[in-house]
């Protein structure tokens, strides 16, 4: 299981975008890449389809590998590690190492 999720808050740890924060879009488990909003931008070159239809270079955000980042905790407002544990109920949540609150 992956220590984020989609709407998670992340924190850039490596990179050209290090120390920026924002909010994961979408998630590829089988490649273990992120797309997180407003980081790791790339231009591509778009050609023109129709007439009314515009081509240029567009920015987009582009996937990013899940080691290059930090989930923020909510209770202690830091990027964190991310443990899991079993509730009694017996769902798997999980949760902040640093002040053990459930994210």
């Amino acid at each position: 299981m992956l220590h984020l999720k989609k709407n998670d808050i992340v924190k850039v740890l490596a990179g050209k975008d290090k120390g920026k924060t924002g909010k994961v879009l979408k998630v590829n488990p089988t490649d273990k890449r992120v797309v997180v909003q407003g980081i790791n931008f790339s231009k591509k070159h778009t050609k023109k389809t129709r007439q009314d239809g515009q081509g240029g270079i567009m920015q987009r955000e582009a996937p990013m590998d899940i080691s290059n980042l930090a989930v923020v905790c909510k209770g202690c407002n830091r990027p964190t590690r991310v443990g899991f544990d079993i509730l009694k109920d017996g769902s798997k949540v999980r949760y902040c190492k640093k002040c053990n609150e459930v994210l």
